[in-house]
């Protein structure tokens, strides 16, 4: 199997024992990402679609790093805090998947690291 880890300073640095993304013959599996603003490692500040935004950003940064992007994810999970958040998430994912968007999951989480509103991990082709 050709497996390489990514890391990317465009993303927070990861906070435990995992890769901000794996690829692996041709896929690319971005751990789960919270609203971290990359530059200061804490949490950004707003609503939920301010966190979704970052996580998002997060990510799009993370697949740029495993030579991938937001057009070529297959499959999404996002983590909620609380499903009411719903329709705030979904407004600002639709902006970063206008056309043609992924399959996606989502559910509703006891709690996320470090009391996060939102957290969402992608497959993507490389």
């Amino acid at each position: 199997m050709n497996r390489k880890t990514v890391s990317t300073t465009g993303a927070p640095a990861a906070i435990g024992p995992y890769s901000q993304a794996v690829v692996a013959d041709g896929w690319v599996f971005c751990s789960g990402q919270i609203p971290l603003d990359p530059a200061t490692g804490q949490m950004v500040a707003g609503d939920v679609g301010a966190q979704t935004r970052r996580v998002l950003e997060n990510l799009k940064a993370v697949l740029a790093a495993a030579g991938s992007g937001l057009d070529r994810v297959v499959k999404t999970t996002v983590y909620l805090k609380d499903m009411n958040d719903f329709a705030a998430m979904n407004a600002v994912y639709g902006e970063f998947f206008p056309k043609d968007p992924p399959a996606r999951a989502t559910v509703q989480a006891a709690r996320l690291p470090k009391d996060a509103a939102v957290e969402i991990d992608v497959v993507a082709r490389a």
